[in-house]
Parts: C-alpha cells; sequence; structure tokens
C-alpha cells in the first residue's frame, strides 16, 4: 500500500494542474457552456443548458456553430419560446449533424410538459434519490409530452445494476447546473456537487486510462460510475472538477 501512495498523489497533482490551468473564464468562449451565460433568469438557462449539452458532440468550433444556429431560431427567451409554442414553425432543417429542427421540436415539447408539471427542471430531478434516476424520470416524461416515443438524442442510462448509457451530455448539463465555479453556473442547490457523475466522452476516457483510473475498455455508464468513484477519492464533494482537468490532459 505505501508504495501506491506516491502514485496516487502524483496523479492527484497532474489532475490539479490541469484544473487550475483549465477551469478558469477563458474557457467558457471557445466551449458550448457560453450559452446558458448568455441568460440571466433561471428557467432560461436551465433549457440553454440542455440544449446546448445536447448536440454537444463532434468538433466543437462545428458545435459552436450549430449552436449559434439553433439559439438564433429561439431567440430572447428559450423559456418564452418553449412555452408560447413558438417551436411550432419549425420545419425539419439540420441543426447539427443528427440534430434537426423536428428534434427541437420534440425537446421543446418535452420542455413545456416538464415546466407545467414541475415548475423547474431542478424539481424534476428533486423527485429521485439519484442522478441516474433523474435522467431517466426526465427522458420519461420528454417521451411522454411525444406521444411516447424516446428520442435518440436522450440517452438511456437504464437500470442502476446494467449497463446503460454514459449519458455524457445529460451529465455534462447536470455539471453546469449543479457546480459553481469560474466555468459552471451552479443555480441547482438542491443537488450537491458530490452526487454528479463525470461527463464521459473519448477524449476523458483516453486520458483516466493513461492514468490508471478507468480499468473498463467500454464508455458506458459502469465505466462512468468506475471513474467517478475514483475521482471520489481525490475530492469526495467535488469530483467531476477533474473533467476539466482529463478533458486538456490528453
Amino acid at each position: 500500500m505505501m508504495l501506491l501512495l506516491p502514485m496516487k498523489r502524483q496523479i492527484i497533482q497532474e489532475l490539479d494542474y490541469w484544473y487550475n490551468k483549465t477551469c478558469n473564464k477563458d474557457f467558457i468562449k471557445n466551449d458550448p457552456v457560453q450559452f446558458p451565460h448568455r441568460y440571466k433568469k433561471r428557467k432560461d438557462i436551465e433549457i440553454a443548458a440542455f440544449l446546448s449539452a445536447t448536440i454537444a458532440w463532434g468538433r466543437r468550433d462545428l458545435i459552436l456553430r450549430s449552436a449559434e444556429k439553433m439559439f438564433a431560431l429561439i431567440g430572447q427567451s428559450p423559456y418564452d419560446y418553449v412555452m408560447s409554442g413558438e417551436y411550432k414553425k419549425l420545419k425539419n432543417k439540420n441543426i447539427h449533424r443528427t440534430f434537426f429542427e423536428s428534434d427541437l421540436k420534440y425537446y421543446c415539447r418535452g420542455l413545456k410538459h416538464c415546466y407545467t408539471l414541475y415548475g423547474c427542471l431542478e424539481k424534476l430531478f428533486m423527485c429521485t434519490d439519484d442522478v441516474w434516476e433523474g435522467i431517466s424520470l426526465f427522458r420519461m416524461e420528454m417521451a411522454i409530452a411525444n406521444d411516447e416515443d424516446f428520442s435518440k438524442h436522450i440517452s438511456n442510462p437504464g437500470m442502476l445494476d446494467n449497463n446503460g448509457s454514459a449519458c455524457k451530455r445529460l451529465n455534462l448539463a447536470l455539471r453546469w447546473l449543479v457546480r459553481k465555479g469560474p466555468v459552471d453556473l451552479g443555480i441547482w442547490k438542491s443537488i450537491k456537487p458530490s452526487a454528479l457523475y463525470i461527463p464521459l466522452d473519448v477524449h476523458v476516457a483516453r486520458s483516466a486510462r493513461r492514468l490508471g483510473l478507468l480499468k473498463r475498455k467500454y464508455n458506458d455508464k459502469k465505466a462512468v460510475i468506475e471513474l467517478t468513484l475514483k475521482l471520489r477519492e481525490f475530492c469526495p464533494d467535488d469530483p467531476v472538477k477533474y473533467d476539466f482537468a482529463l478533458f486538456a490532459a490528453r
């Protein structure tokens, strides 16, 4: 055990170095988190966070260009856009890769249902005991509003004991909304940062494996849990702070 301690200390030092180097306000301008930062009202921020995170895959410059296109359609208040039904005017032009205006309509219908039922998205997630259960409930409510059709753009975490999806984009939206820092907005207070799970993508997984933090070969839910549990050893109160470090340390 004593032989492992210097190695563990070295890993923590490397993670802290990359976290401190990366997690600053300069990060925002080149990341999709800039879009929820553009709004002041709570519900606008929530919607902007989930929509931005939903299309956050692929090259970041293309993600940002697509997000600009999407928010140009939505206008000054995402919440007003959703609740007024303005989204019904959308056709089916492409927004980002496999995400089309029809997918944005799906999202808006679902969000209108969620706000009507819960008042805000935080209260929806408060109804559950675990982040994974919250994601499952969110996915279910979105489907209920869309004739029980489940969208491929809202990942399925499955049951607590199965592989399931890593739900990278949903965990990313939750990181933005729960954590408070130079980058993350931290407007949700009922969920503690310690309860969050790492938004696992191929780059984060590759860095984690290089550092010996992740043994599982597949980038699925079990890998997310394995890595997050390891990161909780380093920072129990805020394990997903190291998302910045693993993203940067390629």
